[in-house]
């Protein structure tokens, strides 16, 4: 089994957010940030071995961990944190691989392809500042430099938009689902798909269910055109219906299996054991790892039109 999506902070990242005095930063194992009520971390759930025992009881074979983009870290001038990040990911044990991040303030275009070279699974790109085809233009680099490694984007919601008081589950369930469903379609958009004819892109907790959305978009004069073998979403913090109407509408070849563990687990999701097998490591293995040269790929005109 290959989960996508997961979160385990390393030693050295969580040292350097307790280092900090400004958001994002730990007091102890509370976690501050610019644009969220303050979060009482559980330590047990970044203990790297008790994650390794984890996993290894649930048969995972590759767990790709990913940088908290809604900590806002990627739009900081704090290289030391991604430093420490990229780092301590290196280092965490089997199962774990991590996905890279770069500051999106002045991006190290050779710096990512170095990561890529040196085992990073893809990029992690937070989905606020995708929200527009404009956005994904000024990220063009970035994406060409993963294309070029033959490695893969994942798309993860963002820092919080809340300005008012809100329960706290209003982030993840209003603020995460709108950045996810903005980026997606602001890649087609923007005409990611011609830019990019061999990228392949994730979009975590199934794109905040956008790709659902299909009908609309035709009452409205867009065309969902055909489906893009290397546009991918994952299951994380969705159950039998929300995935159900999701592969309906891509079918079960573009959905992946991401769990957002600690915060979330593996839910079953009622398909049945040949379409689960297929989500949880065929179509993540595809994901992560592309098709033979020349079979597969998707032409330019393939997506929203």
């Amino acid at each position: 089994m290959i989960d996508v999506h997961q979160h385990l902070w390393p030693a050295e990242f969580v040292d350097r957010l307790r280092a900090r005095s400004e958001p994002p930063y730990l007091d102890g194992w509370t976690l501050h940030t610019a644009s969220e009520a303050p979060y009482e971390v559980d330590p047990a759930a970044h203990a790297v071995d008790k994650r390794v025992a984890l996993e290894q009881d649930t048969g995972t074979t590759l767990a790709a961990v990913s940088l908290s983009s809604p900590l806002g870290i990627e739009q900081l001038r704090d290289n030391a944190l991604l430093d420490a990040w990229h780092a301590g990911a290196a280092a965490l044990p089997e199962p774990f691989r991590a996905w890279a991040s770069v500051s999106l303030i002045k991006p190290d275009v050779d710096g990512l392809g170095v990561l890529l070279a040196d085992g990073f699974l893809g990029l992690q790109l937070p989905a606020h500042v995708l929200a527009t085809p404009a956005g994904w233009a000024e990220v063009g680099e970035l994406l060409a430099v993963a294309e070029r490694s033959d490695k893969p984007i994942l798309v993860h919601p963002g820092t919080a938009r809340t300005d008012c008081e809100v329960p706290g589950w209003w982030a993840p369930v209003v603020d995460y689902a709108g950045q996810l469903q903005a980026a997606w379609w602001a890649w087609h958009a923007y005409g990611g798909r011609h830019q990019h004819p061999r990228l392949r892109l994730c979009f975590v907790a199934a794109a905040g269910l956008a790709p659902v959305h299909h009908e609309r978009l035709a009452a409205r004069g867009g065309r969902l055109g055909t489906i893009d073998p290397n546009l991918y979403v994952d299951t994380s913090s969705y159950g039998p219906q929300g995935i159900d109407a999701v592969a309906r509408v891509l079918g079960i070849d573009q959905v992946v299996h991401g769990t957002d563990r600690p915060y979330a687990g593996i839910t079953d999701l009622r398909q049945g054991d040949a379409a689960t097998a297929v989500i949880r490591h065929a179509n993540p293995h595809r994901l992560l790892y592309g098709v033979n040269p020349g079979a597969g790929q998707p032409s330019p005109e393939r997506g929203v039109q």
